[in-house]
């Protein structure tokens, strides 16, 4: 008996570790079971790493609620699978992240960037000249200069009187470095015939050899011990000693590939599967326990690359993820649309401790990290697990949470990426959420008409029409030269062989007139008629606008002025350009008349400040927006 419900429970009083899956489904029934799983409810400190293993989770919070029938009825439902799939979760020295986390890579791809950190060629060849090149050099002239070479006498000559006292030493350099070039072969610059290096081997080589140098190499090897001493000084001067220091300190610098191994080593105790919610310390200084270890100098600073790499995991609200740079552009922001749905979903529980089950039961599936695994499948197969539905009447409508969810993706994406449209990644997500939504218009992910006939998808014709009563009489109609009146009908009639036609008209590309067939307009593949499908339909927007109430948290004036920003930055192609002056209209057309003489005003004063380039590249759709925005 449950001595906190009185509901009579399974008393095994054995404990967890090394139990069956079976064992432990019972002992976790136990009176010490739920206590040990309320625990790990109230601290977060679990693993969910299939979403049945948050089911007996669910009995916790459903006995601790008070509706042991309800619990009674779910463990009777899941029993007969105790022997052959874990129900219980797994214990965590971290919290699970929060229900509003997300994160764009996960420790496990994180630590898979780290471990391909190879030496680099450059800077191996770098330190080795550094290292081993540059002191043997210095040895070389050194020898030379204390025979006289480039001292203002003949080389030869000197060379020829200091034979017998300087033959062996001559002899050992070149053995040594005969051995130096077997062994570092990164660096190749001595093999140079022409490096200033290359012409004192060979004139020791012909020394060594006994014989007189030639006037030709004589005269080369003062030049070359001339030019080295006034480059750099004479070996042991002060001069050359400072430079010789310097570069040594920047020898003893570790390499990347070193540093990156040791922060690999402190990712690995961590669940490859979750994001990070405190980088800090995985990215500091090298700490004295960790030099003794690794041969690395404690305090040796993390480079930027690797810390950037580790960062790109951190787990955190996504307004926070945006404020960091850490979602740079709308795809990155497609990427992680799946654990927004999960995140978002779980906010209609209103219990804290559930929402956060719930959001790691959604965040639990097996492979793949982008959202297409995410379908109304998917979500029916969540929802329909025995243990959802259980703690589903403490959720709010299912049908208004995937409106919410809807409305939420689009705002993020307008809101953080006003200049950007939205990806094809993003608007297979919407699509999606719009059937559990149940929204009278779908979204068409490209391709947008069908590769054979080149008749546009019926999901097109339902995008233009929406976009046809958001925006006819607009700016936005009068600066494309849109006739809305005529996409309307188009529309209405389902004529998907015209609307292709009318994009492909509008880019100047007919294609064939009459019924469809092969070649048809090229809807589905010319780049200049798909941007034409994408004026008329606003990639979508009109649809979040009116259907899903998308409305940016800065207002329209807002996004506009964003757009413009990205148009006109200094990483802006002519591609991005293009595409943030068609999202720039959009917004400007849903300002009121005060927002948009507003927004003009600035863009005017901003465009007035823009380097010769850009102010050269947006002269003539300003030029075009002036007019619009006029009535013209």
């Amino acid at each position: 008996m449950d001595r906190n419900t009185g509901h009579q429970l399974p008393a095994s009083g054995v404990p967890a570790s090394g139990l069956s899956t079976a064992g432990l489904f019972d002992h976790c029934l136990t009176d010490e079971g739920l206590a040990r799983l309320w625990s790990l409810l109230d601290s977060g400190r679990y693993e969910v790493r299939a979403p049945e293993e948050a089911a007996l989770l669910c009995v916790a919070w459903l006995v601790r609620a008070g509706e042991t029938g309800v619990a009674a009825a779910l463990v009777e439902e899941i029993r007969p699978f105790a022997g052959e799939v874990r129900f219980a979760p797994h214990p965590a020295d971290r919290p699970v992240p929060g229900a509003d986390a997300v994160h764009v890579r996960t420790v496990g791809e994180v630590a898979g960037t780290l471990a391909r950190r190879a030496p680099r060629p450059g800077i191996e060849a770098q330190h080795e000249a550094l290292t081993v090149w540059r002191p043997f050099e210095d040895e070389l002239l050194d020898h030379w200069l204390r025979i006289g070479a480039g001292a203002g006498q003949d080389a030869g000559a000197g060379a020829g009187q200091a034979a017998g006292e300087s033959a062996g030493e001559g002899a050992a350099l070149l053995a040594r470095y005969r051995q130096l070039a077997a062994a570092h072969l990164h660096c190749t610059k001595h093999l140079d015939p022409k490096s200033n290096p290359a012409v004192l081997r060979r004139a020791l080589e012909e020394r060594v050899a006994g014989r007189e140098l030639s006037p030709r190499l004589a005269g080369q090897l003062r030049h070359a011990v001339a030019s080295m001493v006034a480059k750099r000084g004479r070996p042991g001067s002060a001069e050359h000693t400072r430079l010789r220091r310097a570069q040594a300190r920047q020898a003893d610098r570790p390499a990347h590939h070193d540093l990156a191994a040791l922060v690999l080593r402190r990712l690995a105790p961590l669940d490859v599967s979750r994001g990070l919610e405190d980088v800090g310390p995985l990215i500091g200084p090298v700490t004295a326990e960790e030099a003794g270890t690794s041969g690395l100098p404690a305090g040796t600073v993390v480079p930027a690359s690797v810390r950037a790499a580790v960062t790109a995991a951190r787990s955190a609200p996504l307004d926070t993820l945006l404020e960091h740079g850490l979602i740079p552009s709308a795809e990155v922001l497609g990427e992680v649309a799946e654990q927004l749905i999960a995140t978002h979903t779980a906010r209609g529980y209103a219990d804290a401790s559930l929402r956060t089950l719930i959001a790691a039961t959604y965040r639990a599936r097996r492979g793949r990290r982008y959202p297409l695994w995410w379908t109304p499948e998917h979500h029916a197969r969540i929802t329909g697990l025995p243990w959802v539905r259980a703690v589903a009447p403490w959720a709010s409508d299912p049908v208004e949470q995937a409106r919410s969810t809807l409305r939420m993706l689009g705002e993020a994406c307008v809101r953080a990426f006003p200049g950007a449209g939205l990806p094809n990644l993003y608007v297979r997500v919407l699509s999606e959420l719009a059937q559990l939504a149940e929204l009278p218009v779908p979204f068409a992910a490209e391709p947008l008409a069908d590769a054979y006939s080149g008749m546009a998808d019926p999901a097109v014709l339902a995008a233009a029409r929406t976009a046809a009563g958001l925006l006819r009489g607009t700016v936005y109609e009068r600066y494309h030269g849109i006739d809305y009146a005529v996409v309307q009908e188009l529309a209405d009639a389902q004529d998907r062989y015209g609307f292709a036609q009318l994009c492909a008209e509008r880019a100047g590309h007919p294609g064939q007139p009459g019924p469809p067939g092969p070649p048809g307009p090229p809807l589905a593949s010319d780049p200049a008629v798909i941007e034409q499908a994408r004026i008329l339909t606003t990639s979508h927007l009109a649809t979040l606008v009116v259907h899903a109430g998308v409305a940016p948290r800065g207002g329209w004036d807002g996004a506009a002025r964003g757009a413009f920003a990205a148009a006109t930055g200094p990483a802006a192609t002519a591609k991005s350009t293009a595409c943030a002056w068609r999202q720039l209209l959009f917004h400007l057309a849903l300002c009121d008349a005060d927002e948009q003489a507003r927004v003009l005003t600035w863009i005017d004063a901003r465009a007035a400040r823009l380097p010769a380039r850009a102010a050269a590249r947006i002269a003539l759709p300003l030029a075009g927006l002036r007019l619009a925005a006029a009535g013209r």
